[in-house]
């Protein structure tokens, strides 16, 4: 059979090839376009022209602050023309510049910064307007955060998965979402999201929400997510963190073909430690090991990992194709706040404070195993107060 070309195989499927579109405007003209369609809206919405007032929306001050460009700009006047039914351009007019200036709301209140160059030097084109500048100054601005101590250990434990190659840094685009519990680099700091208030909808349409961003030099903020999300896309090196996990690790039932890669154990010491002998029911320690857990703890009462002590195995899990190390930093991460702050001394009488114990209900534990089947174990932690599993913005 003679090979058909793409034409003759688009004909035999009956598919007619339609030419290109292609858009009668520039770039930045769909820009300016865009913009102008944001203020129409708002106007529709409320009746009124958007105002510099500092009492007012932060948009809708962004909105006046665009407004007053346009005006400006005779070349947009030109463009918009046909398009302004509600008269808005009919404003004061200032005189006209040779080039229209960007229209991008991740410039925010540097709006059409490609403006004409001043005229003379006392007229200072450049210099934004006490309105533009509290804007500004509301989104960005940073204050202490009281209550830092308790995220300190997260930024300290996301740090040590980046080294570890737990997390990777990815280019923010990929995936535009923000969430409570996801971690960024935003001028080259660690940034944590810790709450996000309920959805609304913002002047121009889309959705939006308070957040509270913590930073890792210790401040924090309560910005809109927009404003977070074109922070990112402006910042080059802005990155989003991945969660440790991306898929479920385990699976209810063996395929042919999977393969056992190790056994979560969950042990209970029998220390006659005053400490240990009284919470007893609630010291637990979670460990991975990819051979045999009883060959693990055979010789428990000589190694100080395991209290110099008997233990008892109280729970196991099965793991498949799944990666120990991996899975060990999560379970340290998120029973942090609950571990074991117990020193004791060696056989060679040196001092030695095991990790891996946790004051953690059994409950909890398996609790914990569930989500992790699912897949959502990155989204809680554990609160000591309540001893149960929560998100970050409880």
């Amino acid at each position: 059979m003679a090979k058909l070309s793409d034409d003759e195989l688009l004909e035999a499927l009956g598919i007619e090839e339609e030419p290109a579109k292609t858009s009668a405007y520039s770039a930045r003209e769909e820009r300016i376009i865009a913009g102008f369609e944001e203020i129409q809206r708002f106007v529709e919405q409320n009746g009124r022209v958007p105002a510099h007032d500092e009492n007012h929306d932060i948009f809708e001050r962004l909105y006046a602050v665009r407004l007053d460009r346009l005006r400006e700009q005779e070349e947009a006047r030109i463009l918009l023309a046909s398009l302004d039914y509600q008269g808005l351009l009919g404003g004061t007019m200032h005189s006209p510049a040779e080039s229209v200036g960007s229209m991008d709301d991740d410039e925010l209140f540097a709006a059409l910064e490609e403006a004409d160059a001043p005229s003379s030097i006392t007229e200072l084109r450049y210099v934004r307007s006490q309105a533009e500048i509290r804007a500004a100054e509301e989104i960005a601005s940073r204050e202490k955060c009281e209550d830092f101590e308790r995220f300190r250990p997260l930024f300290e434990e996301v740090e040590g998965e980046l080294k570890s190659g737990i997390r990777q840094a990815r280019r923010f685009g990929r995936n535009p979402s923000v969430d409570p519990g996801d971690f960024f680099v935003l001028g080259g700091q660690l940034v944590y999201v810790a709450e996000k208030g309920d959805e609304f909808q913002a002047p121009n349409g889309h959705p939006d929400a308070r957040l509270r961003v913590i930073y890792s030099n210790g401040t924090e903020s309560n910005l809109l997510l927009r404003s977070l999300q074109r922070a990112l896309y402006k910042d080059e090196a802005g990155r989003r963190l991945t969660v440790p996990l991306t898929e479920p690790l385990f699976s209810e039932t063996w395929d042919e073909g999977d393969v056992e890669s190790g056994t979560i154990y969950v042990l209970r010491s029998l220390s006659d430690h005053p400490f240990v002998a009284e919470h007893r029911e609630l010291i637990h320690k979670i460990g991975v090991t990819g051979g045999k857990v009883e060959t693990r703890i055979a010789n428990a009462t000589h190694d100080a990992t395991y209290l110099l002590a008997d233990v008892e195995i109280v729970a196991t899990y099965k793991l498949a194709g799944i990666n120990r190390t991996k899975l060990e930093a999560i379970f340290h991460r998120i029973f942090a706040p609950a571990q074991l702050d117990l020193t004791i001394h060696d056989r060679f009488g040196h001092p030695v404070r095991p990790k891996e114990w946790f004051l953690v209900p059994l409950h909890v534990i398996d609790e914990a195993m569930q989500l992790i089947r699912d897949g959502s174990i990155t989204r809680v932690v554990y609160d000591p107060k309540r001893a149960s599993l929560v998100s970050p913005a409880e």
